[in-house]
């Protein structure tokens, strides 16, 4: 049997990743997390995602790379994570949640990560851009 597959966003926006905080089930509540959920019959990946960050945060998102690994959640799951990025809406807690915060690339480690996102928290965060590397100046335009 194949294990069921969990996709989940490392959703950017300025910079910045977003952490959800689990509201349920009991043994998770308190805890952080990137949000998802399981992939349904008949979906893709992607599809999946959209439509959990949806669900879970009102808000559509634009799935981008897979962030390479698969990480083991309860026996019969594995997680997988793709990268997103907001196309609209502003993420709220609506289901299985209750507090979302942005995270810088300093301040990726200042909440209680669920142990099975930290290996993909910390993929997320070094596709964040640097706050301290500034941007390629742009070239001098002629007249």
């Amino acid at each position: 049997m194949t294990d069921r597959v969990v996709v989940a966003g490392a959703v950017y926006d300025q910079g910045r990743l977003l952490a959800a905080r689990r509201s349920a089930p009991p043994e998770l509540a308190g805890r952080w997390e990137l949000p998802g959920g399981k992939l349904e019959p008949g979906e893709t990946p992607r599809q999946a995602l959209v439509r959990e960050l949806r669900e879970e945060l009102g808000i559509e998102v634009e799935p981008g790379e897979r962030i390479p690994g698969e990480w083991p959640l309860r026996p019969g799951y594995v997680l997988r994570v793709w990268t997103a990025r907001v196309l609209s809406g502003e993420p709220r807690p609506l289901q299985d949640h209750d507090a979302l915060r942005w995270l810088s690339r300093r301040e990726w480690d200042s909440v209680d990560w669920l142990d099975q996102d930290v290996p993909a928290v910390i993929e997320a965060v070094r596709r964040l851009p640097d706050p301290d590397i500034p941007s390629a100046p742009e070239a001098p335009t002629r007249t």
